[in-house]
């Protein structure tokens, strides 16, 4: 394998590209798919949702706690995440296949059934993979570099999972279509690991005990601030991603062909914007520019409220793509500074736990999504496709709209919580072409 293309920015990435195809086209169609399609009532896609949320913050911080305890001579997250593609792939596919005739219990059921083990299985790929990036990239100026072009990559995974999915599953329905992402998944990820070489020095290092490796994360009150915020605004990406099919539905009032341009205009937009986004980084500090996307992010879900037809969703898409950019290049830099921080003051590097805390801290949030939908679809009297009540128009206005907003002004305030300020630099510059181990 050539050496500029091993622990690259650019082969490194593919595995954001592989999984969020069908991460993407999970968050933005189960619920769809289940209650709209399938007639699950929407207080038991509820309740299933909430199973399945709580499971996957709890999860978490066992998984990085594991990850940074796994001495391999292939790594401490590698094997992990090999383990993982098959079961991903085929739990995936589980999701969107239930069996034929199954009535609301056996339905709920299934949906609950198959959300826990795709979420256990997508736990493993997302920390494991998640904990690579502070290690691989080290220094403000690369991670900002990696992180755009990660971003980019993942943009245009976004735009496959959501603009290309309602084209594929109209074509050949949800099973085939969860079939095409799973096996596209296993390449690009196969590819991925196969270009990584974790650095053999920290893995030689003892890992911290269970209870003092979670005290030291726990303590980090830059951290906490940190995902506390960014929780919110977590929780906004997977309402927005959640709702746009009833929104293109039921506000925009728009044909199903139709729905792919909508979400091409959101997602399009975003892949210019987050290399602007990564020059605004570079060109300010780390933690401005942060602030800076949450700010931005917020005004930009205003106009969803005055969409009434495709031009004027097109138009609102476009202004929250650049919001949305900027939140998904900013974080990077900053949770890379605080996992060095820590790393100079216990001299462990713990991107496991860090990765899974965190990620602990935003799906819980998670909550918040699905109580929303639930609360506003009771106010407004929609319960499922088959019944949506008097108004579904004023049940998705607010859930595209009024709700995002008041999460994203809480996160903009949550970031002034405490003082995040890096005094020197941190993490030295490993660049992607420096001796590493180079075994499978």
């Amino acid at each position: 394998m050539k050496r500029s293309w091993v622990n690259s920015p650019y082969s490194f990435s593919l595995g954001m590209f592989a999984m969020m195809v069908p991460s993407q086209a999970f968050s933005s169609f189960y619920i769809f798919f289940y209650v709209d399609q399938l007639g699950l009532g929407i207080g038991l896609a509820s309740l299933a949702r909430t199973v399945f949320l709580i499971w996957d913050a709890v999860n978490n911080p066992l998984m990085g706690y594991w990850s940074d305890r796994t001495k391999t001579r292939f790594g401490r997250r590698r094997p992990w995440v090999f383990g993982a593609i098959p079961l991903f792939m085929l739990t995936f596919v589980l999701v969107f296949s239930p069996p034929e005739g199954l009535g609301q219990n056996g339905l709920f059921t299934w949906f609950l059934i198959t959300l826990i083990l795709y979420e256990a299985v997508a736990t493993v790929l997302w920390v494991n993979y998640g904990a690579l990036f502070p290690e691989l990239f080290r220094g403000d100026r690369l991670r900002a570099k990696a992180s755009a072009v990660q971003q980019g990559y993942q943009v245009v995974a976004l735009l496959i999972g959501t603009a290309v999915t309602p084209i594929l599953y109209d074509a050949m329905g949800f099973s085939n279509m969860a079939i095409l992402y799973a096996v596209l998944f296993g390449a690009f990820m196969f590819i991925c690991m196969m270009s990584v070489r974790e650095l053999e020095a920290y893995r030689e290092a003892d890992p911290l005990p269970l209870g003092a490796a979670f005290r030291e994360t726990l303590l980090n009150k830059k951290f906490w601030v940190f995902n506390i915020s960014n929780s919110f605004v977590q929780t906004v990406n997977g309402l927005i991603s959640s709702t746009i099919p009833f929104y293109a539905k039921y506000v925009l009032k728009i044909p199903d062909d139709q729905v792919s341009l909508l979400l091409a205009s959101v997602f399009v937009s975003v892949i210019p914007l987050v290399f602007v986004w990564y020059r605004i980084i570079r060109s300010m500090d780390g933690v401005k520019a942060w602030r800076l996307s949450l700010a931005i992010y917020g005004l930009s879900v205003i106009p969803l409220w005055f969409g009434f037809n495709l031009v004027s969703g097109i138009l609102a898409g476009i202004g929250v793509g650049f919001g949305l950019a900027g939140f998904l290049v900013t974080p990077a830099v900053v949770s890379g500074s605080i996992i060095d921080e820590d790393a100079l003051r216990t001299g462990l590097r713990r991107e496991g736990i860090y990765t899974s805390v965190s990620g602990f801290i935003t799906r819980s949030s998670g909550l918040i999504s699905a109580v929303a939908f639930w609360v506003v679809g009771i106010i407004f009297g929609y319960e499922s496709g088959d019944n949506p009540g008097s108004d579904p128009e004023s049940t998705f206005r607010y859930l595209m709209s009024v709700v995002p907003l008041c999460l994203l002004v809480v996160s903009f305030l949550v970031s002034f919580l405490t003082k995040i300020e890096f005094s020197k630099p941190i993490g030295g510059v490993h660049e992607h072409g420096a001796k590493i181990d180079h075994q499978l």
